[in-house]
């Protein structure tokens, strides 16, 4: 029987199918390259299946067995695409499978950034609500508004969905390519980055992470924006310059920013923007919701059982191997 390495965030559910066909070792965490039983696991492994696990050229110099790597995530900038490419083994993500939950979670940030929901239900708590509000403690509307989508893919596109038809706001992006059929169905307007920074009252950043888009939002792109912009990032941590955001905020150069991801995850305590109020801050829940935790560990699941099966994966990201497999 093959052997298949799960690790965080796969199912029971889906753990206990794989073992019908498979000899699953799980493990909780995922930093195992020093831990002796994890090495033995890897020698022997046929796949690997999880969240977030850096797959590097020294993990794989651990495993010459390995023909498959399952992660349970749309991104995968935790994976050496081009060493697994080198070594023939197939790489697989999750992508649309969490594409609404992600755009309500980013819709919930909007929403708690603008009417300062976290911070008011502090306030209640506290026993500070003595009298009526004072205009120092109002919000801001969302609805008729302009947000402006940085990364125009399928989360981006569910987000403009959700703010033209659910908020009546009128909606720009920023794409390196037009998508016409979101300009058409959402009324969207095709902008350059200066333009979407500018003319925005939301700011939501929505791309992937690679060495073109790491630190695209910094000082410059803060002062582009409207002092009464709210800033918003479902994407990845290292897209932003944190110090730059934490003194936009400070500053209020911005007014006020969500986040679900950081640089550095789980977030360090110190981290200055935790001293922030106008701040929401999540634990990078944007998928992680029990319906869609199911839904991602089955897609990864038979991308893994596909790939080890001879067959192709629904969800190849190095689809260059099975092309060089045809031609030869």
């Amino acid at each position: 029987m093959e052997k298949v390495i799960a690790y965080t965030r796969v199912s029971e559910q889906v753990r206990k199918s794989l073992a019908q066909q498979y000899d699953v070792i799980y493990f909780e965490n995922d930093e195992y390259i020093d831990d002796p039983s994890f090495v033995q696991a890897l020698q022997e492994a046929s796949g690997i299946i999880g969240l977030e696990l850096k797959v590097t050229k020294e993990l794989l110099d651990l495993a010459p067995n390995l023909r498959i790597v399952s992660n349970v995530s749309v991104g995968y900038d935790n994976l050496d695409i081009n060493e697994l490419t080198k070594r023939k083994i197939i790489a697989t993500n999750t992508p649309g499978v969490l594409t609404d939950t992600v755009a309500d979670a980013v819709m919930g940030m909007i929403l708690a950034t603008a009417r300062r929901i976290p911070e008011l239900d502090n306030f209640v708590k506290n026993g500070e609500w003595k009298q009526y509000l004072q205009l120092e403690h109002f919000g801001t509307d969302v609805h008729h508004k302009t947000v402006g989508i940085i990364g125009m893919g399928g989360i981006g596109e569910a987000i403009a969905k959700r703010c033209h038809a659910g908020f009546d706001m009128d909606v720009l992006y920023f794409n390196r390519s037009r998508k016409v059929e979101v300009e058409q169905k959402y009324h969207a307007t095709f902008c350059n980055l200066h333009e979407v920074l500018e003319r925005s009252d939301f700011v939501v950043l929505m791309v992937p992470l690679s060495p073109q888009t790491e630190k695209m939002i910094g000082e410059k792109e803060f002062n582009q924006m409207k002092k009464t912009a709210i800033f918003i990032n479902g994407s990845r941590g290292k897209n932003i310059d944190e110090h730059a955001l934490y003194n936009a905020l400070k500053n209020r150069t911005i007014q006020a920013a969500g986040i679900d991801v950081f640089d550095v995850e789980p977030v360090e305590p110190t981290n200055p923007l935790l001293t922030l109020d106008n701040i929401v801050t999540l634990p990078h829940i944007g998928a992680a919701t029990k319906e869609n935790e199911l839904a991602m560990s089955t897609l990864a699941a038979e991308n893994l059982i596909a790939g080890l099966t001879g067959e192709q994966p629904t969800n190849v990201i190095n689809s260059e191997l099975f092309q060089i497999m045809q031609r030869n």
